[in-house]
């Protein structure tokens, strides 16, 4: 049957030239849609190496000298802010208390640092200053296996701790072979830390690349803190139920600490949510893009395949009186379909090799054409049209099979 077909193709060729045109069309369209969910689903999953649930950012201020309660005494806030840090530390709700400057994961606020060691250097590195607990807040882990609650015991002294992968592409360094070196954190030579551990690498959000969000983490100054700090703390699960609102009445009593008190709490899951926004709307639009082309493709080959069907009435009639079953003639027209579709899908997929090796689809680890990610994405391009097919194929061939051979003949 496929090798009539095949000439029946050919044979057709003017009609079938223009429904081929549109299959190539509409298959290097969709392939970069697919392409560009393909990427931002990998993304999305590829492990983020920090865990913001049950994470509250707690932000700080201080009365002001017009307030009715200012201790005018009251100036060193640094020892405010340590009390304050010792308090919830004690609640028995709280697992780990954290202080950082521009740091915690989802932030809107950044600082970028070169990051250099003899030869090895990398520009604009996010520089991370925190408090131990910053490990255990949001669950840290090392390299090597080291616990988040080992690598917060290590951040002591003049040590600095450097993502895993941030020499990994340029020299093809693993870290890890290199704690105990000597390395600069902003360019100032007199500025030397020793590496005391490599950690897995953290991502900036969660749509963007471990490649793209290399940083480093060392010791927060005492003399830098202040009520600018990031408060940050990690609740005993089970615990924060109602968190915010235990947290709130026990604020003015307890948690009040000379001039300095609690003006704000925040979830992590709202921080997480406001800051990706636009990412998620966009990645929601070439969604519903998708979708919505799906749908015209599907009425463009209903009423396309309909109309063949229509012109082919007597041929299908004779079909069946040449003793074809119902059977035989719904695999045909689906058959025809999908062979146009495949001989449509060879020039697509030059098309779409094409625009890959120029660069104008989605970025991941930094490439845009890689074999394995390429054959996914044209095998789950022509998944979906092809599903487009059968189903655009369904009605006319289910109104074919019903076709009396007699009446169509004489109607002819």
């Amino acid at each position: 049957m496929t090798k009539k077909l095949f000439n029946q193709i050919k044979n057709e060729w003017r009609s079938n030239l223009w429904l081929m045109a549109e299959l190539l069309l509409v298959s290097v369209v969709m392939w970069f849609i697919v392409d560009y969910l393909y990427v931002q689903y990998s993304i999305y999953n590829q492990p983020r190496g920090f865990d913001t649930n049950h994470c509250y950012h707690i932000v700080m201020g201080t009365l002001l000298p017009s307030d009715a309660d200012y201790n005018p005494s009251d100036t060193v806030q640094v020892n405010d802010v340590e009390e304050l840090m010792d308090r919830l530390k004690r609640r028995p709700d709280i697992d780990a208390v954290s202080l950082s400057y521009v740091s915690f994961p989802y932030n809107t606020s950044n600082m970028w640092q070169p990051v250099t060691s003899g030869k090895l250097k990398r520009e604009n590195v996010f520089a991370k200053n925190v408090t131990p607990g910053f490990f255990r807040v949001f669950e840290i882990k090392g390299a090597r296996g080291e616990s988040s609650d080992q690598l917060s015991k290590m951040l002591t002294g003049k040590v600095i701790m450097l993502s895993n992968d941030l020499y990994k592409d340029n020299y093809r360094v693993d870290m890890t072979s290199l704690i105990g070196r000597k390395f600069i954190a902003g360019g100032d030579s007199a500025n030397i830390s020793t590496l005391a551990a490599a950690y897995k690498p953290i991502r900036y959000s969660d749509y963007m690349e471990a490649s793209e969000s290399y940083s480093y983490i060392m010791p927060l100054s005492r003399t830098d803190i202040s009520i600018n700090m990031e408060l940050c703390v990690r609740v005993k699960e089970g615990q924060d139920v109602d968190f915010s609102e235990k947290l709130w009445k026990d604020a003015d009593k307890q948690l009040r600490v000379g001039n300095v008190y609690i003006s704000d709490v925040e979830s992590f899951s709202d921080i997480r949510k406001s800051f990706q926004q636009n990412d998620t709307n966009q990645t929601r639009n070439y969604i519903f893009g998708m979708g919505f082309l799906m749908l015209n493709i599907f009425l463009g080959l209903l009423g396309t395949f309909w109309f063949r069907t229509q012109q082919r009435r007597s041929e299908l009639a004779l079909f069946k009186a040449l003793g074809a079953t119902k059977g035989n003639v719904f695999v045909r027209q689906i058959v025809e379909g999908l062979l146009l579709l495949v001989i449509a899908t060879i020039p697509a997929i030059l098309i779409d090799a094409n625009i890959a090796f120029a660069g104008l689809n989605q970025k991941m680890d930094g490439m845009t054409l890689t074999s394995g990610r390429f054959i996914i994405t044209v095998l789950i391009t022509w998944l979906l049209i092809a599903i487009m097919i059968v189903l655009g194929n369904w009605l006319p061939a289910k109104k074919a099979m019903g076709i009396q051979p007699a009446r169509a003949l004489h109607e002819e």
